[in-house]
């Protein structure tokens, strides 16, 4: 099973694919994760990521879409989770292309929706355990003992530098300008199914869970 997640920053894209990852034996693609593992692979598709970003260049959507090629002809497991890409309707018809090409299918689009004022108060109040990624908000998860972590006792809280309002509203409108468009293009071919993604946790899981099955 084949699945994209939208959804704008702060969503908890990222949290729901690792879920998936652990119960599903499903593969995350992440366009992050896979530049940064190209650039030090040794291949020759690594080799173009790591010229172009050595340039402080952007890494075009064909590189992208090469790199995402050779995750689909490798181990495919319970399936591919696409996080971060699409990210424009250019893209997604170029990943729509790729699939076709690679014999694969694309089974569901699980959009997880949210209130814009909700999400800042989230993103705005939330920081991590440094050591192992654990993730805390000031007001509705805070560490039971104040700057250490309940998880693995580390002590190593950190902030994004980007989890400020004026951050958080800008990268929200980039992604209403570039992204948002792919709900109408998904939901026209039928493949839309939505969430609501500021539910707690658990919650958003059995729904992502329900859509899948």
């Amino acid at each position: 099973m084949n699945i994209i997640l939208l959804g704008p920053p702060g969503a908890g894209k990222g949290t729901q694919a690792r879920h998936l990852v652990e119960t599903r034996n499903m593969i995350q693609l992440s366009t992050g994760d896979m530049l940064r593992e190209a650039r030090t692979s040794g291949t020759e598709m690594g080799r173009v990521v790591a010229n172009v970003m050595d340039r402080g260049e952007l890494v075009t959507d064909e590189i992208v879409i090469g790199l995402i090629r050779e995750k689909l002809e490798g181990d495919k497991a319970g399936g591919f989770i696409f996080d971060g890409f699409p990210r424009t309707l250019p893209q997604a018809d170029a990943l729509a292309d790729l699939l076709s090409s690679t014999g694969e299918t694309l089974d569901a689009v699980i959009e997880m929706q949210v209130d814009d004022a909700a999400l800042v108060a989230r993103i705005t109040g939330r920081f991590t355990c440094g050591d192992c990624g654990e993730v805390y908000h000031d007001v509705t998860h805070r560490p039971t003992v104040d700057g250490v972590c309940d998880k693995c006792g580390g002590t190593n809280m950190k902030r994004r530098a980007d989890d400020n309002e004026d951050s958080l509203r800008q990268r929200l409108m980039e992604y209403y300008k570039k992204t948002s468009p792919l709900i109408g293009y998904y939901y026209a071919k039928g493949q839309l199914r939505s969430v609501d993604g500021l539910a707690e946790i658990g919650d958003v899981q059995k729904a992502i869970a329900a859509v899948l099955d």
